[in-house]
């Protein structure tokens, strides 16, 4: 049996807010992996670049056009009626935190997750490995696991969380779900604590030998760039580190950790500062926009979905589709902090545009991105992505991995017609009116949030130059690569 695995994923981690608390000591933990093994500093997230996306990419290995969780704030066509994860506690009541709470915890999984992919959890559980996870947006596995009703909390929350659900053999989802009983709380993972709770549950299953492999989630470091920015995730990534230390205390500390277990840190995105918003229903205030508190459904033309660093728009209408894109498009090109502004064309390309300059691509062709992908590519690259074609290749460094990334967007069967990506120091106002001025956010394209962090250690691979591009896709084959499943 190879070694047990952990996987824990630091929301938001900057590659260069780890390195400079590695250099001043405040994350021995992770000094210790990267020592041990390989580092990545340029891992690329799925796009958009927000968290429900990315984490499904991670949990996967797939882009949103296989897996089909396309945004944070999403339109649903099938039901009619907005999809809404969690952008802000505003955002949730807008939409009813009943809704909310049920699209986040069972539907995401239950239903808007395909059916079609496998996440990390059911390969390894159909290979009959142990798994284990902590609270994690992303949970599907192959164990039913009832809702927990052994605190006081946990019977309060029953009130609305009723139903089981399909998760890895031991799951601990906040104080809904626990496999077991033990003596960890998380406040119904209230921000601050989380960290916390995946500490305790990690090092109680380390202790007891629970698994062989383990998903710990440690989302805090996002809540903390939120509010204070990115340059202050020194704090929120000591803290981090210290549950990491707190998971394999048990084993002996760091080292004897080390010795037997593998071990991934990754991040699902990265973090840029915000200084000016954009409301997207103020820019499209001339088409009827479906509500809340906008034109009923029937009478909507289009749905608008900001999720942070990008947004989203729906044609609604059939009728007269062929018009109103055109102006969809011409519209958010002329908005200042709208980078690109991204499309499908009749033809079946995907096309990109920055003010004046457009850009047209399909997968098949002579040019070769930094995966090895093969694409057709016509269009301004220089004045749209800031790239250029050399020897056949295309490099885009402020936007990596941007041909596949963005395709795999438009072609995502729950995405919209028209995506938007903002430029840097820019954010979208979310439904409940709130943005992150001051703070950090994340969403866009551009490398400033899309390059996050990737170390390990154990996994039998230690060339972090193994691949010119990493990206969060890498992830899940490296895990069930480890175990020999597939």
């Amino acid at each position: 049996m190879s070694s047990k695995l952990v996987l824990a994923v630091i929301d938001g981690l900057k590659p260069a807010m780890l390195e400079r608390a590695i250099a001043t000591g405040r994350a021995p933990t992770l000094e210790a992996i990267r020592q041990r093994g390989a580092y990545v500093d340029d891992c690329v997230a799925a796009f958009p670049s927000v968290t429900p996306t990315c984490a499904a990419s991670i949990a996967t290995g797939l882009g949103p056009d296989e897996h089909h969780i396309p945004s944070m704030n999403w339109y649903s066509r099938a039901e009619k009626r907005y999809v809404e994860y969690g952008s802000s506690f505003s955002a949730s009541r807008r939409f009813g935190l009943t809704r909310q709470l049920t699209d986040t915890v069972y539907n995401m999984n239950g239903a808007h997750l395909s059916k079609d992919v496998r996440t990390v959890f059911e390969v390894l559980d159909d290979a009959d490995v142990r798994t284990a996870g902590t609270t994690y947006l992303m949970y599907r596995g192959r164990h039913r696991h009832e809702v927990a009703r052994d605190t006081m909390l946990a019977r309060a929350a029953g009130a609305l969380f009723r139903h089981p659900v399909l998760g890895p053999r031991e799951l601990f989802y906040a104080d809904i779900f626990a496999s077991r009983r033990t003596p960890c709380r998380s406040q119904l993972g209230m921000p601050g604590v989380r960290d916390k709770h995946a500490g305790c549950v990690g090092a109680y299953l380390v202790e007891h030998d629970l698994f062989d492999f383990l998903l710990l989630s440690l989302p805090d470091n996002d809540t903390h760039s939120h509010k204070f920015g990115p340059h202050a995730q020194v704090e929120s990534i000591a803290a981090a580190d210290r549950q990491l230390e707190r998971l394999m205390h048990p084993a002996g500390g760091v080292d004897e950790f080390l010795d037997e277990h593998a071990v991934i840190v990754m991040a699902d995105h990265s973090h840029a500062s915000v200084e000016s918003t954009i409301r997207l229903t103020d820019v499209f205030a001339e088409f009827a926009v479906a509500g809340p508190g906008g034109a009923r459904v029937e009478d909507a033309e289009i749905a608008v979905c900001p999720a942070q660093r990008s947004g989203m728009v729906y044609a609604l209408v059939e009728e007269g589709r062929t018009e109103l894109m055109p102006r969809l498009v011409r519209t958010a090109r002329e908005v200042d902090g709208i980078d690109l502004v991204m499309w499908r064309t009749d033809e079946g390309e995907a096309a990109m545009a920055r003010n004046g300059a457009e850009v047209r691509f399909a997968p098949g062709g002579d040019v070769r991105d930094l995966r090895g992908g093969r694409w057709s590519v016509e269009g301004d690259v220089l004045g749209v992505l800031r790239g250029a074609i050399s020897d056949s290749t295309l490099r885009t460094r402020e936007y990596p991995d941007a041909l596949a990334r963005v395709w795999a967007a438009l072609t995502c069967p729950t995405a919209g017609d028209v995506l938007l990506s903002c430029a840097p120091n820019w954010e979208f106002v979310d439904w409940g009116g709130v943005a992150h001025v001051g703070g950090g956010s994340h969403g866009s394209l551009h490398a400033v949030d899309s390059l996050g962090a990737l170390l390990w250690s154990g996994v039998g691979l230690d060339r972090a130059d193994a691949r010119e591009q990493w990206t969060l896709r890498d992830v899940t084959p490296m895990i069930a690569g480890h175990f020999g499943a597939g």
